[in-house]
């Protein structure tokens, strides 16, 4: 069978799988192990990825992520490469280290995120030596497995700053108090109780996870693909299901940053709640960068991608700000805000 062609657009959600090639072991010890999260979080800054989650197995990784600039090819390129450049000269040896092509499906947000992060997340304990194990141990060997971002969401203080925690804990619980034990529960209800309903989504398309609407509607867009039609600026399909009106972004950002509303619109250097508000314009609002910079009275697309990579540079140093954009995520993802 051809293997699919790869969907991508701006904004896109991927289920990735890396394979060891003839099933071999990727990771070898926790040096291996560290290397490649390192590799992974250099990545993420990089190419402006917003990484969801992680779970490293001895012969294979999941990532759940986003695509905000289209570009999950270079992103997997890099961070394959580099990682088997690493691995083949630690270890003595050449050729492939990674089974052929790397797996990626297309995730329907709403529908498929939450739940797909609960099987992620839960892969240490459904390997056969540990699933037969009494519940309580695996319940401990889930909270103290270091090699997953699972950690990271159930323990706020010293959260991994290359993993987006914001859209999956929203999703969880709207409400800032609570989320990771909420979100703790949430997975944890899954070890003894499998999620059989979203394992039969998992298997029915090769192409996304997701509602039978989304499955047909990727499904109409790769045969455009297949046939030299396929139209990347398409934003109705780029951001179906959460579309949120500009107005009612530019409103929250505006509440949440604290700003007036001509902050957002007047051209000044430094101007970090603009870029913020590009952000949600793009993430949320179905923009292209084009029409963001129509929006904030920027000069074009182009001066709307350096606000965008500005605002990758500065968050991860500032702790406030990430907490700010938290709660705008937050409220964007409330269904009362989808009013286009």
């Amino acid at each position: 069978m051809a293997r699919p062609l790869r969907v991508e657009y701006e904004g896109a959600v991927y289920h990735v799988a890396v394979r060891g090639n003839a099933r071999q072991v990727i990771f070898r010890d926790d040096a291996d192990r560290a290397y490649f999260v390192r590799v992974l979080a250099e990545s993420v800054g990089s190419f402006e990825v917003r990484l969801y989650l992680y779970c490293l197995m001895s012969n294979h990784v999941h990532l759940v992520l986003e695509t905000p600039r289209a570009n999950l090819g270079r992103f997997m390129h890099r961070l394959q490469t580099a990682y088997t450049v690493h691995f083949n000269r630690r270890h003595r040896r050449v050729g492939h280290l990674v089974q052929g092509r790397y797996g990626a499906w297309l995730v329907e947000r709403e529908a498929c995120l939450l739940r797909l992060s609960r099987y992620v997340h839960l892969n240490p304990v459904f390997v056969q030596a540990v699933r037969s194990r009494p519940l309580a141990e695996r319940v401990s060997l889930l909270r103290q497995y270091p090699w997953s971002s699972y950690r990271s969401y159930i323990r706020p203080r010293g959260r991994l700053t290359f993993v987006d925690h914001g859209p999956l804990l929203a999703l969880v619980e709207p409400g800032r108090v609570g989320q990771a034990g909420a979100y703790r529960r949430f997975v944890e209800a899954g070890i003894a109780d499998i999620d059989a309903a979203f394992l039969e989504t998992k298997t029915a398309s090769r192409l996304c996870l997701g509602s039978p609407e989304f499955r047909e509607q990727v499904r109409t867009w790769y045969e455009n693909l297949l046939h030299g039609q396929a139209r990347p600026e398409d934003a109705a399909f780029r951001r179906a299901g959460r579309r949120v009106s500009a107005e009612k972004i530019l409103a929250i950002v505006c509440r949440e940053l604290e700003v007036p509303r001509e902050e957002l619109l007047t051209r000044r250097r430094d101007c970090l709640p603009r870029a913020v508000a590009a952000r949600m314009l793009c993430d949320w609002g179905a923009l292209t960068q084009r029409q963001t910079a129509d929006v904030l009275g920027l000069g074009s697309g182009a001066a709307v991608s350096l606000q965008l990579r500005r605002l990758a540079d500065e968050l991860p140093s500032k702790a406030q700000l990430r907490k700010r954009v938290d709660r705008i995520r937050a409220a964007l993802a409330d269904p009362e805000a989808r009013q286009a």
